[in-house]
C-alpha cells in the first residue's frame, strides 16, 4: 500500500543530544544543564511550560497538535520511542485525517495545514449532532483551509456544494482530496471580502437547497497563542462569514473557532458574533465547548462551536462517545493505538510516498485505513482491550 507524507524534520546534532535525554513523558527538565542551549537556560530561569521539549507518553491521547510539530522545542511532540519529532502523517493522524488524504505542498506548508486543521471526527460530531433537524445534506464551507472541517461533514454522508479560501496552497490540498468525491461543487480561491469571490460563491449555490453554511474564520487574535489583538482585522472576518450565510439562507449554520473567542474583551466579542447572527433572523445556540478526544480524536484539542439555526431550533452540547474510567465509555483513543502501526523511519528522509506494508492492528487503525467506518470503528472501541506496547 502507498503511505503518504510519513516523513520527519531531521533534528541538529544539539537537538539529537536532548532528544536522547529526555524519556517518554518527559520533557526539558530531563535535559542535562551542561548541555548548551540560550533558550534552555533561559527556560530554566523563568520557568516554561511542561510540554517544551516534551516527548509523548504512548497510553495517552497526544497534546495539542500545532503548526510547529516539527519542532523539538516548540511542544510535546517527540516520538515516544524514535529519537524524532512526530512525521506529517503521524500528525494527520492526530487530527484525525485518514491515511488516504494527501498533504500537498512544501513542508512547511504541510505543518500549517495540517497544525491549523479542525480534526475531521470533531467535525463529523457537530455534523451527526445537526444532520436529524435539516430537509438537505447540500453544505457550503468557508474558510475551508486544508479540510477538516469538509472531511468530518463529508464521513457524516453531506454533499459540499462549494468552497472558498484564500490560501492557495492550503486549497490545492483540498482540492487534491475533495475533487474526487465532489466533481460538481465549485472550488473557490480567493479573498471573501472581494465583492466579486463571494458573487462566485453565491452563484455556485443559487441552485441548491443549502442545508448548512461551515467554517472557521482565521483564529490568530483570538486565539490564546496569540496576541489577541482587538484591532487585528482578522478579528473582523466573521463580518464576511454573517454576510454569505444571510445571502444564502442555509437552514443552519456552524461557526468553528478557539475557546479564546469567548473571553476576548470579556465576552463582548463573542456576544458580538451571536447578536450579528441573531439581526439576520437566526437563533444561535450557546456557544458549544468541545474536547476532541471525547470524540473519537487521539490529541487533547479544545474547540468552540457556534450553531445556528433558521427555524429556531437549539443545538445541545454533543454527548461524549470516549471517557474515562467511571463514565461508562471507551476510553480516548492513545498514542500507540494511533500511530503504532506506523513503519520506523529516519528523520531528514524525502519521501513523501512511500510503499509499505504495515500491520492494522487496533480500531483506529481500521477507521484511518478505511477499513470500517466511524460506527463499526466505534463499536470495536466499546470492546477493546489495551493492547500491548507496538510502537
Amino acid at each position: 500500500m502507498k503511505l503518504y507524507n510519513h516523513v520527519a524534520t531531521r533534528l541538529s546534532d544539539l537537538e539529537y543530544e536532548m532528544a536522547i535525554h529526555i524519556p517518554e513523558g518527559g520533557n526539558w527538565k530531563n535535559i542535562p544543564e551542561e548541555i548548551p542551549s540560550l533558550r534552555l537556560a533561559q527556560i530554566r530561569k523563568s520557568g516554561g511550560r511542561t510540554t517544551y521539549y516534551g516527548r509523548m507518553r504512548h497510553d495517552r491521547p497526544s497534546y495539542t497538535i500545532t503548526t510547529y510539530f516539527n519542532r523539538l522545542g516548540n511542544g510535546c511532540n517527540l516520538h515516544p520511542f524514535q529519537n524524532r519529532v512526530m512525521s506529517n502523517r503521524e500528525a494527520a493522524r492526530f487530527q484525525s485525517f485518514p491515511d488516504s488524504y494527501v498533504f500537498v505542498g512544501s513542508k512547511s506548508a504541510q505543518y500549517k495545514q495540517i497544525g491549523n486543521a479542525v480534526p475531521p471526527l470533531l467535525a463529523r460530531a457537530i455534523a451527526s449532532e445537526i444532520m436529524p433537524h435539516l430537509d438537505s445534506l447540500n453544505y457550503v464551507d468557508l474558510f475551508a483551509g486544508a479540510g477538516g472541517i469538509s472531511e468530518g461533514f463529508s464521513m457524516a454522508g453531506y454533499n459540499l456544494i462549494a468552497a472558498n479560501e484564500i490560501e492557495k496552497k492550503y486549497f490545492e490540498t483540498y482540492i487534491y482530496n475533495h475533487k474526487k468525491q465532489y466533481p460538481d461543487a465549485e472550488f473557490i480561491v480567493g479573498d471573501i471580502t472581494r465583492c466579486d469571490i463571494k458573487e462566485k460563491i453565491i452563484a455556485a449555490s443559487e441552485n441548491y437547497d443549502i442545508g448548512v453554511v461551515v467554517g472557521g474564520p482565521p483564529c490568530q487574535g483570538f486565539s490564546y497563542a496569540g496576541w489577541r489583538d482587538p484591532e487585528d482585522t482578522r478579528n473582523q472576518l466573521f463580518k464576511e462569514f454573517v454576510s454569505v450565510v444571510e445571502l444564502l439562507n442555509p437552514e443552519f449554520f456552524v461557526f468553528e473557532n478557539v475557546p479564546g473567542i469567548l473571553t476576548m474583551r470579556n465576552g463582548d466579542v463573542a456576544k458580538e458574533i451571536i447578536e450579528a447572527f441573531e439581526c439576520i433572523g437566526y437563533t444561535v445556540s450557546t456557544p458549544i465547548k468541545l474536547n476532541a478526544e471525547e470524540y473519537g480524536v487521539p490529541q487533547r484539542r479544545k474547540r468552540v462551536v457556534i450553531i445556528g439555526s433558521r427555524d429556531g431550533v437549539r443545538i445541545s452540547q454533543p454527548k461524549p462517545l470516549f471517557g474515562y474510567c467511571g463514565e461508562g465509555l471507551p476510553e480516548p483513543i492513545t498514542v500507540q493505538e494511533a500511530i503504532g502501526s506506523l513503519p520506523e523511519i529516519t528523520a531528514g528522509e524525502d519521501n513523501m510516498v512511500m510503499d509499505t506494508e504495515y500491520p492494522i492492528t487496533t480500531p483506529y487503525d481500521m477507521l484511518m485505513n478505511g477499513v470500517v467506518d466511524f460506527d463499526r470503528f466505534y463499536e470495536l472501541c466499546l470492546n477493546r482491550r489495551p493492547i500491548p506496547n507496538q510502537i
